[in-house]
């Protein structure tokens, strides 16, 4: 091949891992070629071992599917397991990750051979770890895996839900984005019954179904996912209530409290308001902990049994 085609069959290949399908026409536009030349270019990542499907119909369609073999990754079957746990593990660990590895396990699993699949499932059975601090309820990488697909190709889903009281039903709507907050996995997602964003827990999750509808992109308001979903934590109710005047600036608490977020609003030049609500008690025996400096506490009457009840563990421990 010329530098050229290598270069153009690269970039073809990279969009046909960047959405589930593409018109014969659309990418001839993207590439700037002829759709003939672009059918070509499909004859040859097919003669390399890159499993490109056709779709019927007058413009013509083409996606990548899983094949028999893994296609030349550059990756033995060693390296491509090894690869898939690492980024399951990650995701389903809810490590600060965010998306990028979650984009990177879409595109692998979308052409990993059946054999391969089955010694990843079974690795990812087997393993485990030892985690030194409270995490969230664990997520499974399979629903993390299919919510960012979902959100890569704008596409409607369906899914049951179950809310925080213990109810459940089947929501409809547009996945947006995939956001980790204090242990816990967050879809932000376009609501289509209610004309409205909202925020869905992952492990309160089951059941996503893809209706096969894609729409354009929605920018979220404010253009920032995750100080969206901040803001919309910070105001969602909680089990206890726990609210410290803080006696030090705003900005010397957020240098050495960590976490904090939409949580810490400054109140004058000398004192902020850390509102440290939260549905675990130790969560926020912690937080309070964390602040390094004076305060005042207004509180639900089961955080300050709470804190007089750690506090007094603390003292009987240091008594000789």
């Amino acid at each position: 091949m010329t530098s050229d085609m290598t270069a153009r069959m690269l970039r073809l290949l990279s969009l046909l891992q960047a959405r589930r399908e593409w018109s014969g026409v659309g990418l001839a536009e993207r590439l700037d070629v002829t759709v003939r030349t672009v059918r070509r270019d499909i004859d040859r990542l097919r003669e390399l071992g890159y499993p490109v499907a056709s779709a019927r119909g007058h413009a013509g369609g083409y996606r990548l599917t899983s094949g028999s073999d893994l296609p030349p990754l550059l990756l033995d079957d060693e390296e491509a397991v090894a690869i898939t746990v690492a980024l399951r593990t990650t995701a389903g660990g809810l490590a600060r990750i965010e998306e990028s590895a979650l984009r990177a396990l879409a595109k692998l699993e979308q052409v990993l051979p059946q054999r391969l699949r089955g010694q990843v499932a079974a690795l990812q059975t087997s393993l485990t770890g030892i985690s030194w601090e409270e995490r969230g309820p664990r997520v499974d990488p399979a629903l993390l895996g299919a919510l960012a697909v979902a959100c890569r190709d704008h596409e409607i889903v369906t899914f049951d839900y179950t809310t925080r009281h213990g109810t459940s039903s089947t929501r409809r709507a547009e996945p947006c984005h995939l956001v980790e907050s204090g242990g816990l996995w967050y879809l932000l997602a376009h609501a289509t019954d209610k004309d409205d964003w909202r925020l869905f827990r992952l492990d309160r999750i089951t059941d996503v179904r893809p209706t096969g509808r894609r729409v354009a992109p929605r920018p979220v308001p404010g253009d920032d996912p995750a100080a969206f979903v901040a803001a919309r934590l910070s105001a969602a109710p909680t089990r206890y209530r726990a609210v410290a005047t803080v006696h030090a600036p705003a900005d010397h608490v957020r240098a050495r409290s960590r976490g904090l977020a939409t949580r810490l609003q400054p109140i004058d030049d000398r004192t902020c308001r850390v509102d440290a609500s939260d549905d675990y008690l130790p969560r926020i025996a912690q937080t309070l902990a964390g602040l390094d400096t004076d305060y005042t506490l207004d509180a639900d009457p089961d955080v300050l049994a709470h804190l007089r009840t750690t506090a007094h563990r603390a003292l009987h421990a240091m008594d000789p």
